[in-house]
């Protein structure tokens, strides 16, 4: 495990859920892409099979806490870093089923380095996944909740909400939401049965 610099490495690897992908998500990612030459996205909760409930956060696998699919966060994902000005040979998006490590080795290369931000119990456990393989860890932020800025949990109830959201999100990300009408699923998901 790492916390002091990391000058570059070959392969890095980092991940989230990005139900929706937001402006300190795009930090996050940028912040990774800045310690290796090819970063590698995990969307993690890839599908309702590879998703397990997770006593550390038990509602990160509540369906109305993932409404976008696998493949709509995977377009996403490349078109908010190449608005972003990186080039696609620089980074790959994968599905990473973060709460089944057993699996890890069929998505993600075991021998890069593995971001990860802190702030809760949550980013514990993960990194108490990372470690428990072995895997090289670089935290490139450990601060507590209060201070983490941007939820998408807070997103998705606004655009649910009809409240403003569009600059929460990078253009591209604002873009897709409307093509994709996701404000409107987002009601339906949410409405009582």
């Amino acid at each position: 495990m790492t916390n002091g610099q990391v000058t570059s490495a070959e392969t890095g690897v980092i991940h989230g859920r990005f139900q929706v992908l937001h402006n300190d998500h795009l930090v996050y990612l940028l912040a990774g892409m800045a310690l290796c030459r090819h970063l590698v996205v995990g969307i993690t909760n890839p599908d309702p099979l590879l998703t397990r409930d997770e006593h550390a956060d038990p509602k990160r696998s509540d369906p109305a806490a993932n409404p976008l699919t696998y493949f709509e966060r995977y377009v996403m994902v490349r078109a908010v870093l190449e608005e972003a000005g990186i080039v696609p040979a620089r980074f790959s998006v994968v599905p990473f089923p973060i709460n089944l490590p057993e699996l890890y080795g069929y998505y993600v290369p075991l021998d890069a380095l593995y971001f990860l931000s802190i702030y809760d119990e949550w980013g514990k456990r993960k990194l108490e996944y990372f470690t428990s393989l072995g895997l090289k860890t670089h935290i490139l932020r450990e601060i507590s909740k209060d201070q983490k800025g941007l939820s998408a949990t807070d997103i998705r109830r606004r655009m649910a909400r009809d409240e403003p959201w569009h600059e929460l999100v990078p253009p591209s990300v604002a873009h897709l939401m409307l093509k994709w009408n996701i404000p409107a699923r987002l009601r339906k998901i949410q409405q009582p049965t």
